[in-house]
């Protein structure tokens, strides 16, 4: 018999989205451990309270809550790529829920293994005047040509650092795949002119919306 896979997952609960296009809306978030990148404003710690699951754990876990969609998220979800591919192979019609995946739109050869079960993709830009790190878009590019067979929108989080060209080059994906693109101020906000940069990227393409992270606001998780 061949061994089921597991996964360290951080926490399983459930939440008002409080990002994206699914803003206000529930989800059972799933966060996973481990991340590919190290933005310097993440604020999660991966390396604490881990429990390890296997693909039937989590389904049993999953299909008595009464919630319509799951959120992958971490950390970056498709770091456990065939953790999930067994997963969903198995669960996805039994579960019955809608899964959305959250992911920094680098790991393109591990969405292939489960885009046929995704059902929304909310792929972050990481920008360099954001994050610290490299600006990845050919990456991102290549992400995007996979990931848009199904629902797809990207998110960009931004401080007033961010560059010209990273915003051409947002643009430039946004229009080549038709995708919306949401803008995230990085929170905690700073005195700028918020409205300025979304002015920026309106001036060059329409199908665009600022939304900050609404949960802190509210206060929750």
């Amino acid at each position: 018999m061949q061994k089921q896979l597991t996964s360290k997952i951080k926490e399983i609960f459930t939440s008002i989205q409080g990002e994206g296009i699914e803003v206000g809306k529930k989800h059972i978030f799933i966060r996973f451990s481990r991340c590919n990148l190290a933005c310097r404003y993440c604020d999660t710690d991966f390396k604490t309270d881990l429990k390890e699951y296997n693909s039937y754990d989590l389904y049993n876990i999953l299909k008595s809550i009464n919630c319509e969609t799951i959120s992958l998220t971490g950390g970056e979800p498709l770091l456990e790529a065939e953790f999930l591919k067994e997963f969903l192979e198995k669960y996805y019609q039994k579960l019955n829920k809608r899964i959305y995946l959250e992911t920094n739109g680098t790991l393109f050869l591990e969405l292939e293994k489960i885009i046929d079960y995704v059902d929304i993709v909310a792929m972050d830009i990481k920008l360099k005047s954001c994050t610290g790190q490299e600006n990845r878009f050919l990456d991102n590019d290549k992400f995007l040509k996979i990931a848009t067979k199904k629902e797809t929108f990207i998110k960009v989080v931004f401080n007033d650092e961010i560059e010209e060209n990273e915003i051409n080059e947002v643009i430039k994906l946004a229009e080549k795949y038709g995708v919306e693109v949401v803008l995230q101020p990085e929170m905690p906000l700073k005195s700028y002119d918020i409205t300025k940069i979304y002015d920026k990227f309106y001036e060059k393409y329409k199908n665009i919306r600022l939304i900050p992270q609404t949960h802190k606001f509210l206060n929750i998780i």
